[in-house]
């Protein structure tokens, strides 16, 4: 290994060639990327699971938002905080809303408390209870069930390399937290 830790995310003139398709799609546009870019392999293969869980996902937008945002909690990430809230507000979840995915799933909105439950029961135990396993089959089907904890493996996965890198947040989204904060009330 060439670079000394912690890995800061690449930019444009160093990312690897192994990567070129993949520099003006989603792997170029955030720091996180940028940051696993060090290892091309790995982002390569990531791409397949990302597209499933940022897009396909049969939790739709706003609960997979709330999801991304409760494991963004558990993790300590602010950078998967923010760059959540910014995009929670884009799927349309208002900020006394995201403001509640803080707190306990008592004071949340009945589905977004069992979203957060099923959360907290994965980090704490790494199962969810037949009576969550059950709410969240309610709520989201089946699919959503296993969605569910495979958004949670995908950004702890994530957390843990922003974490551990200490990866800044990017740019346009901390200057649009700066233009307009979270306002949780």
């Amino acid at each position: 290994m060439t670079d000394p830790l912690p890995l800061r995310p690449l930019d444009d003139a160093e990312w690897p060639e192994a990567l070129a398709d993949m520099q003006t799609g989603f792997a170029g546009g955030l720091n996180v990327y940028r940051t696993m870019a060090h290892h091309p392999a790995l982002l390569r293969a990531w791409a397949g699971l990302r597209d499933h869980v940022v897009v396909q996902t049969t939790l739709g937008r706003e609960l997979s938002e709330v999801a991304i945002l409760r494991t963004g909690v558990r993790l300590g990430s602010s950078y998967e905080w923010n760059q959540h809230v910014a995009r929670a507000r884009k799927c349309g979840l208002t900020d006394a809303r995201i403001g509640t995915i803080r707190g306990a799933p008592e004071a949340m909105a009945p589905v977004d408390g069992v979203i957060a439950r099923a959360v907290d029961e994965l980090f704490d135990t790494s199962r969810l209870t037949p009576e969550t396993a059950a709410d969240l089959a309610g709520a989201v089907g089946k699919e959503g069930v296993l969605d569910l904890m495979a958004t949670v493996g995908f950004y702890s996965t994530l957390g843990f390399i922003l974490n551990t890198f200490a990866t800044p947040l990017d740019d346009d989204i901390a200057a649009e937290l700066a233009a307009r904060p979270l306002d949780p009330d």
